[in-house]
């Protein structure tokens, strides 16, 4: 059943997924004219290829670690923390082990 996104005012738990992390898969959160936040799920070795979107990111690792490729310089990315990253620079991703991730990027039009 696919979750559908949070109205304003509601909550959700954003905490490590643990032994759930196996199975779970990428989700949006919620999408607004001007923000969006994903809960990114990346098996270990799995990559998401570089991109570029035109608003600012923020990455925070929830659980296991993740690689950042910015501008050709790969970052390693572990649980708790969290990386900025600037509006039209392209930008990648590689699972260093089984991950998940909040991420949030402001919409520009």
């Amino acid at each position: 059943m696919a979750m559908s996104h949070l109205a304003a005012g509601q909550t959700i738990n954003v905490l490590p997924l643990g032994s759930a992390l196996a199975n779970a898969r990428t989700t949006a959160l919620f999408k607004s004219e001007q923000l969006e936040v994903i809960q990114l799920v990346l098996p270990a070795g799995k990559s998401f290829p570089p991109h570029k979107v035109a608003g600012e990111i923020t990455i925070q690792c929830l659980e296991g670690s993740v690689e950042v490729t910015i501008e050709d310089t790969p970052q390693t990315l572990k649980a708790n923390q969290l990386m900025y990253v600037a509006g039209g620079v392209q930008h990648g991703l590689t699972a260093l082990e089984d991950a998940s991730a909040l991420v949030t990027i402001v919409l520009r039009k």
